[in-house]
């Protein structure tokens, strides 16, 4: 560009003249179709339609790049969390199959049941089943209420993981996928003929200007003359 531009890379405002240049050629603005249109002006009518071209193919990078930076660092908060909480779920289910295993499975049902259960064998006078549901009801009451919290908790994550997996999916595709954020509704094409500068235009603006100049002159060598000669009649 620097090249294109007949800027010497050994210039020390090189970046700035550059800037420059872009300012002055090119023009950006919102159609009443709320469309953008993109207009470049260049001495080679082909470079400045594939400038347009690639701007506009540059749009979507660029809006990607910037949602991009956003969405990993919200999908690597969400995915902490996700993962975060697939492991409390995981420890909770470990610590329920341990209980299970000592016989707690259903802390209000297995309660009702073997309560019931002592009391008719109470009034059988069954010592033996007596002590066994005795022992069970120790056991249930022992560890029913840590079965009870872990379960009514292990309930409640995965009802937030449920709610949570979505977030971690849809954060997953914006952190990953590139989406077009244009539509471009016509090509730049090289233009057939000059925008500016308008060359006849250029030949009358200058010609007008010379004249004039030259009539300011004429102007101002009459008026100086006429001065000199009413001054030389004076002193005569």
């Amino acid at each position: 560009m620097l090249e294109h531009y007949n800027i010497k890379d050994s210039d020390k405002f090189k970046m700035t003249n550059l800037y420059n240049e872009y300012e002055d050629k090119f023009r950006f603005r919102r159609t009443e179709y709320m469309a953008v249109k993109i207009s470049v002006l260049d001495k080679d009518p082909q470079f400045a339609a594939d400038m347009a071209n690639d701007i506009a193919e540059l749009v979507d990078s660029t809006i990607n790049n910037m949602q991009k930076k956003i969405a990993i660092k919200a999908f690597k908060i969400v995915e902490k969390e996700f993962l975060n909480l697939q492991q409390q779920i995981k420890v909770k289910e470990d610590s329920l199959t341990v209980l299970r295993k000592l016989g707690i499975n259903d802390y209000e049902s297995q309660s009702e049941m073997f309560n019931r259960q002592l009391a008719i064998e109470m009034a059988k006078g069954n010592e033996v089943s007596i002590k066994r549901l005795q022992n069970k009801l120790d056991t249930l009451a022992k560890y029913g209420g840590p079965y009870v919290s872990l379960r009514d908790a292990l309930e409640h994550d995965k009802k937030k993981l449920s709610a949570l997996r979505s977030k971690y999916e849809e954060a997953k595709v914006d952190a990953t996928e590139s989406l077009p954020h244009k539509f471009i509704v016509s090509s730049a094409y090289k233009a057939e003929k000059k925008t500016y500068p308008i060359r006849w235009l250029i030949v009358l603006i200058s010609t007008i200007a010379t004249f004039l100049l030259a009539m300011l002159v004429f102007g101002f060598i009459e008026v100086f003359s006429g001065n000199i000669e009413i001054n030389l009649k004076k002193k005569v």
